[in-house]
């Protein structure tokens, strides 16, 4: 993925979401041709001339400073994943502290493992680069779908999402969860975007899914934190599992993601059920 034009298009659609009411400025100009702010008027807000702005948002910001690059994070009012981003478009020398090596295996260390296959009774697995999934346990494939038995290629979170029927069906809430997903992918291509598994990924998913398409040219970025998950199993039936991210120290680009349910509740009850059924099913 080219870097210049992802910096032109992900600073064009955070203009594009702002209205000159909303930070306090007065319509500049006569009728409006396109959505949101016009680059006179951010220009305006972060205190730097349009040429200036201009350039950088022609993809050309290899010498903006610290100061006008968070004046203009400022202006555009990113959130801290936002900025993080834009960092990665207009430096991408930073994010070469921590190489990408998109041919290296990923694998998590042995206690890693070791410690979810000791977690009977919760679902958890890691997502590595472009959201591969590449660990879990057995509870993790009872819930959401047998890895194990997953073709490599098909063992990533966005292909699941968008391309797998059953995981579709799984979330409740799948158009909320698809545009996570997309946020979380987006972030990790300005990280490394030299990466050709995740360019192969991202055509796919394209050609593939309207869906995707859509959501990938909207250019958000989040990253994966905490939050609440309803599933509809088809085995339990209805689920509301709460998640944690926990980014792992040996690897910062490994994630382990956790469900949990509320002490108590019925889905506590159905979980309990799931492990069981998990159980029994691996000992056959």
């Amino acid at each position: 993925m080219d870097q210049r034009t992802e910096l032109s298009e992900f600073l064009r659609s955070r203009r594009a979401r702002l209205q000159p009411a909303e930070v306090g400025l007065t319509p500049y100009g006569g009728r409006r041709r396109v959505p949101g702010l016009r680059r006179e008027e951010l220009a305006q807000l972060a205190g730097v001339s349009v040429a200036y702005y201009t350039r950088l948002e022609q993809g050309h910001g290899q010498n903006v400073s610290t100061a006008v690059l968070d004046a203009i994070a400022d202006a555009l009012r990113l959130t801290s994943a936002e900025r993080d981003h834009l960092t990665h478009l207009v430096r991408p020398s930073v994010k070469k502290t921590r190489p990408c090596r998109p041919a290296r295996p990923q694998r998590v260390r042995p206690s890693m493992q070791h410690l979810m296959d000791s977690m009977e009774n919760t679902p958890a697995y890691v997502v590595g680069r472009r959201l591969d999934i590449i660990a879990w346990n057995r509870l993790a494939c009872a819930l959401l779908g047998d890895f194990d038995a997953m073709p490599a290629g098909q063992r990533n979170l966005a292909w699941q999402i968008f391309l797998e029927p059953a995981t579709r069906e799984l979330y409740t809430e799948w158009e909320k969860k698809a545009a996570d997903v997309v946020a979380f992918l987006r972030l990790d291509a300005g990280r490394c975007p030299e990466d050709p598994h995740l360019a192969a990924l991202v055509g796919e998913l394209s050609v593939k899914s309207p869906e995707f398409r859509s959501l990938w040219a909207a250019h958000n970025v989040e990253d994966k934190g905490f939050g609440v998950k309803k599933l509809h199993h088809p085995v339990v039936g209805p689920l509301t599992l709460s998640y944690e991210t926990l980014v792992l120290p040996a690897d910062q680009d490994q994630k382990l993601i956790t469900y949990h349910a509320e002490p108590g509740s019925p889905s506590a009850e159905s979980l309990r059920i799931l492990a069981s059924w998990a159980m029994e099913s691996s000992d056959l």
